[in-house]
């Protein structure tokens, strides 16, 4: 929770740093430096759409889940499978697409498995998260194909505090949940070269407040014609989402060693949350809704390592590692466990960073994945599961002045396997994929400031165990999900051009791609029903997915210390199944912009927030409704802009307007947060 206190300075990607470095712990030492990738990168050169978000956006843009924390970002949306489990979406990607890192490794939950999951990390004790795309996005995984979110923290520190005891601490209140929530952090040093992280934090919502009727207008009229009197009642249900709140706590210790060649260290977290996920309401009087609650718990060790070599071909070995014990129960409304997922899983991985040698730098590794999942109870829908992967892969960049290029590559080996097993009807499986992927790309510094890019992408995923193995009821989700065992691996091309300008008092960046897929893994409705719940079933077949991404900023005028800055974003996702029509769930156009009034120690914002309604639609979706939110902050900094400490407060959705993501598979039950009156304070010293 430090602000960006673990975050490598820019000057860490080089040869060796200041661990002794005066004022790491009251500014970004990164700023527009991505440090995702091995070796640090200005952000204006990268190849592909990437965002930041740290600072006053981070705390302003601050929710209980990392999905909602990053929607308003360029190309990013959210599963919102209520206001508990949201988990981001790239470019139209979701699940298994996108990797959802802490700290360069993965988040060991069962998120990606369903969309009612919750992503096991607390954004309330992040210090900057990263949204990377392109071929970086090949060393965590083939199976990005969106793109990977990383969340750094503090919790292994990586340089030594300039106090005796750092400390930092966020608050915040929000109306539309009765939201409470706090976290602390603390570092100390003891010694020299030994620096110890304790961290903790709470939130508590209520049931989420929208802003009208809680079903969409097409089930509300089903519903008021319904014989039913239980049923037509649904038509006026409205304000408060029934089963939505929350209760979340975690604790977390760290320590490491710090010299001025390197740093190891390790870190011990808990996690525990209780939450609702929103009823899927039925129309049908013989069959009874269920009001779900998720009780999530998970262990996890994480362990980082970084040495500087001293001289050589590589200048740095860095090694990454973590293991996870994760359990979560699904609750019924009287109390009743119907299923338990427990889960095991481990990762590491080795990076060996090239020294820079007349503008080639470049990093090779490798990384090792395993995960053993158990689903026990009535209503599971997938056997006893593992999963295996073995990965290496590079990532290689050449600077030649006003052009440069990078290539990457990556070989995985994967193995998922199923146990036999006579509740599901399905024998035991073992299947075997080796996936090859590999980018190229350039840019060209067109002028000064202005750069231009280029990058052709050739990527192989292999299905994962709930794609292959699904075929039961699942409660979160309130469907039954069908798999196929027989996919074969998901084949892609992939061609990005980007164009970004920075100049005196504005950026500007640009990006539009096109994916071609072969055999594209999805999950959509069959209009089938099956023990009372809906069917949604895995099939595999050629896919097309382009878009673009657009944002901007301009200094308007400058009066006395104040300036007036106004900013835009627009992005849109076209996708669509050969030969069947639109892809499920893809997010509609969407426009948001804004203007700031920044002082040293006053910023004043109003934005609005346009999404399109979305009527290209797979069969037995339905259409989702265009929405306008008008959100309104004033943030208050008493120590300036140089240091952490703050005070925001927030209006959102000021009109109560009723709001739905068409990505959500609850979006005719669970419309999006009402009007939102929020009171954030974070403080550093």
């Amino acid at each position: 929770m430090a602000q960006a206190a673990d975050v490598p300075a820019a000057g860490d990607q080089a040869a060796g740093h200041d661990r002794n470095a005066p004022g790491d712990y009251h500014e970004d030492p990164a700023g527009d430096i991505i440090v995702t990738a091995p070796f640090g990168r200005d952000i204006s050169n990268q190849l592909s759409g990437t965002s930041v978000v740290s600072g006053e956006m981070l705390t302003r843009e601050l929710r209980p889940t990392i999905g909602e924390t990053l929607a308003r970002q360029p190309g990013v949306s959210s599963t919102s499978f209520g206001p508990n489990a949201s988990r981001p979406i790239l470019r139209g990607f979701q699940g298994d697409r996108v990797r959802v890192l802490t700290d360069g490794i993965g988040s060991f939950d069962a998120s990606s498995t369903s969309a009612d999951h919750a992503v096991v990390i607390n954004p309330l004790t992040s210090d900057r998260i990263e949204v990377l795309r392109g071929p970086a996005a090949l060393l965590f995984g083939s199976s990005a194909v969106g793109g990977v979110v990383n969340v750094i923290d503090s919790r292994i520190p990586r340089r030594m505090p300039d106090e005796p005891v750092h400390v930092d601490g966020i608050g915040t209140y929000g109306s539309a949940a009765n939201e409470r929530s706090f976290g602390g952090a603390a570092q100390t040093a003891i010694g020299d070269t030994f620096v110890v992280h304790v961290d903790a934090s709470y939130a508590r919502t209520g049931d989420l407040d929208t802003g009208g009727h809680i079903l969409s207008p097409a089930l509300r009229a089903q519903a008021a014609t319904n014989a039913d009197p239980d049923i037509a009642a649904l038509a006026d249900l409205k304000g408060k989402l029934p089963n939505s709140a929350a209760r979340t706590w975690e604790v977390a210790g760290g320590g490491a060693i710090i010299t001025d060649t390197g740093n190891f260290g390790v870190s011990v977290s808990r996690y525990d949350s209780l939450y609702g996920v929103p009823i899927r309401y039925s129309l049908d009087p013989d069959v009874e809704a269920e009001a779900v609650r998720l009780d999530v718990k998970q262990t996890r060790v994480d362990f980082r390592g970084e040495v500087d070599t001293g001289g050589g071909f590589f200048d740095k070995i860095k090694l990454r590692g973590g293991f996870a014990d994760y359990e979560h129960s699904e609750i019924d409304e009287d109390g009743a466990v119907g299923t338990t997922f427990y889960s095991q899983g481990w990762e590491g991985r080795l990076e060996l960073v090239q020294r820079e040698q007349g503008g080639w730098r470049g990093a090779i590794g490798g990384q090792v994945l395993f995960r053993d999942l158990n689903v026990i109870g009535d209503e599971k829908f997938l056997p006893k599961n593992e999963s295996q992967q073995f990965g290496l892969f590079t990532l290689q960049e050449l600077n030649l002045g006003p052009v440069t290029v990078e290539a990457g590559g990556r070989f995985e080996h994967s193995v998922v396997s199923a146990q036999a097993d006579a509740d599901l009807g399905n024998p035991r499986y073992n299947r075997t994929f080796d996936a090859i992927s590999a980018s190229l790309g350039a840019g060209l510094d067109v002028a000064k400031g202005w750069r231009v890019g280029l990058n052709l992408s050739r990527s192989e995923r292999a299905p994962s165990a709930e794609e292959l193995f699904a075929n039961g009821p699942h409660a979160g989700t309130q469907s039954f999900e069908i798999g196929n065992p027989d996919f074969n691996l998901e084949k892609s091309w992939g061609l990005e051009a980007t164009v970004r300008g920075k100049g005196p008092g504005y950026n500007i960046s640009l990006s539009a791609f096109h994916s071609w897929f072969n055999g594209y893994i999805y999950e959509s409705a069959t209009g089938a029903v099956e023990d009372d719940l809906p069917v949604f079933q895995y099939a595999q077949a050629d896919a097309r997915y382009y878009g673009f991404e657009a944002e901007a900023s301009a200094t308007l005028a400058q009066i006395g210390e104040t300036k007036i800055v106004a900013d835009a974003l627009a992005d849109m996702v076209r996708a669509r199944i050969v030969g069947t029509g639109p892809v499920p769930r893809i997010p509609p156009l969407r426009v948001l912009g804004g203007i700031e009034a920044q002082g040293e120690k006053l910023t004043g914002r109003i934005e609005v927030e346009w999404a399109d309604k979305q009527t290209r639609i797979a069969s037995f979706e339905t259409p989702t409704d265009g929405y306008t939110m008008v959100n309104a902050s004033l943030a208050f900094k008493p120590f300036g802009s140089a240091n952490p400490t703050s005070i925001i407060l927030s209006a959102n959705n000021i009109f109560d307007v009723v709001a739905r993501r068409h990505a959500s598979f609850l979006k005719d039950y669970a419309p999006l947060a009402g009007r939102d009156i929020r009171l954030t304070t974070r403080f550093s010293f």
